[in-house]
């Protein structure tokens, strides 16, 4: 194995056991028991960590977030997990509690689910990656708990040629890059630091040297302005890794999340890629059947081949065979998952691979069904508007955006789903006026009584709606409504005090809607 590693390393240099949880209630929001969390008190968990000499783990989420309630089911449920929080003070923020908008813009987190590690005066050790399976996550949790050096510093050290050890290598490699959101590195600068690392990384770390390199291939394939890569030497190192399904299985969250990118970064249209396509195929049936991924993980892996199809053939018809095993492959995930948390995952994952599918109407009826079982429905209404929408049903895709909006909870949720609300309803029916002043003057009136609303994502819905609102006023088609929307969020920014850094950010929002 590790002389494959070794040449697999050198070509491309020249260039989650989830364990069983017993079915949380529908309406549950709590996280899962067994662990000691702070529950959006961020200072005391610090003060909590420096007394004890521990470090702090922060989770930043949404009740919501499919792919948070993916980890509650496959991560924050396991024993060894449970146990592992012994280690730090384990905090919980989520996005919609008192201050969680402006905790969000000092830690710069901003997707959902974003994991840190903190030493106990607030140095950040590193970004936890929750799309890797629970064993990988522990074993980067492990090393962070022990890890001599922040990974900001071990980057620098490992930039400038300086020698670092495996598990300061595997931390590298593990790190959560997509949401860095410039902590560590600008964020346009992550496809060439990541090929950087992937040529200082010794050889002698071939499971390491491998996936950094891996993680360099897919920036680079998901980021014009990157240095080209020597495509010749990826293609023939990635077809080793296909191949071979011990490494296919260790870096399965690349090869599934990146699939299409690199393919065609990769390749050109004609036989090569049909050929390089059907060997990635080969390695997405492989993880689609392995049932020591979850059931999310195994769909996203049906949902890449559908993506390569798509790749393969982007005027053709979906083969058959492809189209039965999405019909298949969702009964399946909807029957064998009970847990709560999982479902919010899974049953969205089924129900966009259904659409990609062209099965429009069964992608319907499984949403339409989860309304009453999910804890939270609303964003399964924003998939069924997405589904009316692309099926050319405006009425319909504008009537469950609102619904969508009308059934949220939280305040930055609703403010992020009203101003989606208002902003499918000027794409959709521009004509609405009535319409669309009454929901964005509702938006705005909610802003009023929303601590921190012009904060991280807050802040940045209001930004979509400004720009929203400004687009469908050109030429002043509904200057009068505009105006009085306007007139509302200068009430909002009147009532902000002369010190507080959130009132400039309204004051040019407002410029910016009136101008």
């Amino acid at each position: 194995m590790k002389t494959r590693l070794t040449v697999l390393a050198a070509l491309l240099l020249s260039t989650q056991l989830a364990v069983a949880a017993p079915a949380a209630p529908a309406e549950s929001h709590a996280l899962p028991p067994g662990i000691a969390w702070q529950h959006g008190d961020v200072d005391a968990a610090f003060a909590q960590a420096r007394a004890s000499n521990k470090p702090v783990f922060l989770y930043w989420g949404a009740v919501w977030c499919p792919p948070c309630n993916q980890v509650k089911a496959t991560i924050f449920n396991r024993q060894d997990f449970i146990e592992r929080t012994r280690q730090f003070i384990p905090v919980y923020l989520d996005g919609d509690s008192p201050g969680a908008q402006k905790l969000g813009a000092q830690f710069k987190v901003r997707g959902y689910p974003t994991m840190i590690l903190f030493k106990p005066d607030g140095t950040e050790i590193t970004r936890l990656p929750g799309e890797v399976d629970g064993e990988r996550y522990l074993r980067t949790l492990q090393l962070g708990l022990a890890a001599a050096r922040p990974v900001k510093a071990l980057l620098a050290a490992a930039l400038a040629g300086d020698k670092l050890s495996g598990a300061d290598w595997q931390l590298l490699a593990d790190y959560s890059w997509d949401s860095d959101q410039g902590q560590i590195i600008a964020e346009d600068k992550v496809a060439v630091t990541l090929q950087g690392l992937a040529r200082a990384v010794p050889a002698a770390e071939t499971a390491t040297a491998l996936r950094l390199q891996l993680k360099a291939l897919a920036a680079t394939a998901g980021d014009e302005k990157a240095p080209v890569l020597d495509k010749d030497a990826a293609r023939k190192a990635l077809l080793a890794v296909l191949a071979d399904p011990a490494l296919s299985r260790a870096n399965f969250d690349i090869l599934v999340n990146s699939a299409a990118d690199i393919a065609s970064y990769l390749t050109v249209p004609g036989a090569d890629r049909l050929t390089f396509v059907s060997h990635w195929n080969e390695a997405l049936l492989r993880l689609q059947s392995d049932k020591t991924l979850s059931t999310a993980d195994r769909l996203s892996a049906l949902g890449s081949r559908l993506a390569l199809a798509r790749l393969a053939d982007p005027k053709g018809v979906l083969p058959t065979a492809l189209v039965a095993d999405v019909r298949r492959e969702v009964a399946d995930a909807d029957t064998r998952t009970t847990n709560g948390y999982e479902r919010q995952s899974v049953i969205s994952s089924a129900a966009w691979l259904l659409g990609e599918a062209g099965l429009d109407k069964e992608s319907d009826a499984l949403l339409t069904a989860e309304l009453k079982r999910s804890h939270s429905s609303y964003y399964h209404m924003l998939s069924l508007a997405s589904n009316a929408r692309k099926r050319g049903d405006k009425a319909t895709a504008v009537d469950w955006s609102e619904k969508a909006w009308n059934s949220s909870e939280g305040p930055a949720t609703r403010l992020q789903w009203g101003v989606g609300y208002v902003s499918s309803a000027i794409d959709l029916v521009p004509g609405e006026e009535a319409r669309i002043e009454k929901a964005a003057t509702q938006v705005v009136a909610e802003v009023a009584n929303t601590q921190n609303a012009f904060y991280e994502r807050s802040r940045r819905s209001l930004e979509r709606l400004v720009g929203k609102l400004k687009g469908w006023n050109k030429g002043n088609a509904h200057q009068a409504s505009v105006k009085r929307i306007s007139q509302g969020l200068e009430t909002v920014c009147d009532k902000l005090p002369a010190g507080d850094v959130q009132k400039p950010v309204c004051q040019g929002l407002l410029d910016s809607l009136k101008g």
